[in-house]
């Protein structure tokens, strides 16, 4: 299936993500004209997107008839105020996918007041300049066509995987989900350790942003996983084996990490009850 076939789709919210997910199809081939966006505030950026390309902009689901795919692109505490304005525009039919944390499947079936097709995908904030990575899960009433169509769609922002347990998604969510926030945090704390050993702090910063920016695309490029090319910098009694004797102690970087995608995880857990 490829996105040019694809049609009859509404996207409920166009915020950060849903604006992303828009462009993203629209660069990959959907037809505009098979888009209609739902949002009562668009900002600018969908306002004049909407307007040069011809997409579909309405502020509610008002007069809509069933649609063939919606996608939830709404923050998850106003997801059941949503679904209960749809009406008519998802029915058992429609397949629902949804990228709102922490909104379990079932809580899509309740929603929609039945048990039809529903897939719940996980993106991460790269997804806005087209790197991101989003996990996917279906419901039993999803068909091929349908998982298809959304693995699609998700696809136009970024890699995609799949998942066949959706107790899976919190341990997604800690670790892709949230993950970006652990990079940039990685980036800050390089910054400003290179300023505490004599560093002017731009220099610093901008050190660090090139340094994790760079890494990541080598990793992105290669064949190698990140041990095999950590190995590689790694010189025997260099200065890079020094600092990571010290990242990667009993108490370094690898126990902190397993820590703090645990929490997240647990976390993910409590809010999805």
């Amino acid at each position: 299936m490829t996105l040019e076939r694809l049609d009859g789709l509404v996207l409920v919210g166009a915020g950060r993500m849903g604006s992303a997910l828009l462009e993203g199809w629209i660069a990959n081939g959907l037809t505009p004209g098979a888009i209609t966006v739902i949002d009562p505030s668009p900002g600018d950026a969908v306002r004049s997107t909407a307007q040069a390309r011809g997409v579909r902009l309405l502020a509610d689901a008002g007069g809509l008839g069933r649609a063939s795919i919606v996608i939830l692109a709404v923050k998850p505490q106003i997801m059941a105020d949503v679904l209960a304005g749809l009406g008519g525009l998802a029915d058992a039919a429609t397949l629902a996918l949804s990228i709102a944390a922490g909104r379990t499947i079932a809580d899509i079936e309740s929603g929609l007041g039945h048990e039809g097709a529903v897939v719940r995908a996980m993106p991460n904030t790269p997804a806005a300049i087209g790197h991101g990575m989003t996990v996917l899960v279906a419901n039993a009433a999803a068909s091929d066509a349908q998982r298809a169509a959304a693995g699609e769609l998700m696809a136009a922002v970024g890699a995609v995987e799949w998942v066949g347990d959706e107790a899976l998604m919190d341990a997604v969510t800690a670790v892709s989900g949230s993950g970006p926030a652990y990079v940039f945090l990685l980036a800050e704390c390089l910054a400003e350790a290179g300023a505490a050993a004599g560093l002017e702090p731009q220099l610093a910063l901008r050190l660090a942003r090139e340094t994790v920016s760079g890494a990541g695309a080598l990793i992105a490029a290669g064949a190698d996983p990140p041990a095999t090319l950590r190995r590689n910098v790694t010189s025997p009694g260099g200065t890079t084996e020094a600092a990571l004797e010290v990242l990667m102690a009993k108490d370094g970087l690898a126990p902190m990490m397993r820590r703090a995608v645990l929490a997240a995880r647990d976390r993910g857990r409590a809010l999805s009850g």
